[in-house]
């Protein structure tokens, strides 16, 4: 198995995580915090729009089975990369679009996939490319918050339709 990770910044990390938790090749998904100027932020801290964190996920996944291209592909279908700090109602720095990259190989793939994004949405997207910095994993009770409360409010009404359409979309990138 060749595993590699990519941490990535969409918006509420429920609705990242909730889709990558599907991903056929995926190998481990964990909702976190990173690239902020404050050690272990709590939730709280990065909601409240000071420490510089994003809400990320970060995504392991089997290069043998999925391409890091492909990752991207997916992130950039699931959420809206051309709304600067937010996704749909969800405001603030915490939700800014971004790939958070550890290595010069994933840096290069992810700014070619950026810059084609980039070109068939006429020059909108917004998502930053920056190395990972200060990440630290998010409280335990967000992880897999989707699995856990599908039928709460926001899971409904905004997880639920990013999973559909990721299934839609990526009907072969499905785990079976």
């Amino acid at each position: 198995m060749n595993v590699q990770t990519i941490t990535l910044g969409g918006g509420c990390f429920w609705c990242v995580e909730a889709v990558y938790e599907l991903v056929d090749g995926a190998t481990a998904v964990e909702s976190g915090y990173c690239n902020g100027h404050v050690m272990n932020p709590s939730y709280d801290q990065v909601c409240g729009g000071n420490t510089g964190h994003v809400e990320v996920v970060r995504v392991s996944f089997d290069a043998d089975r999925i391409s890091l291209r492909e990752v991207l592909e997916i992130f950039f279908v699931v959420h809206d990369p051309t709304t600067l700090n937010r996704q749909g109602n969800d405001v603030g720095t915490q939700y800014r679009s971004g790939i958070y990259y550890e290595t010069a190989e994933h840096e290069a793939v992810a700014r070619a996939v950026l810059a084609e994004a980039n070109e068939s949405s006429k020059g909108r997207v917004v998502t930053e490319l920056k190395p990972l910095a200060n990440y630290s994993k998010a409280e335990p009770y967000h992880q897999r918050y989707f699995a856990q409360h599908p039928n709460q409010g926001y899971c409904a009404f905004v997880v639920a339709p990013k999973v559909e359409k990721f299934r839609k979309t990526f009907k072969a990138r499905v785990k079976a």
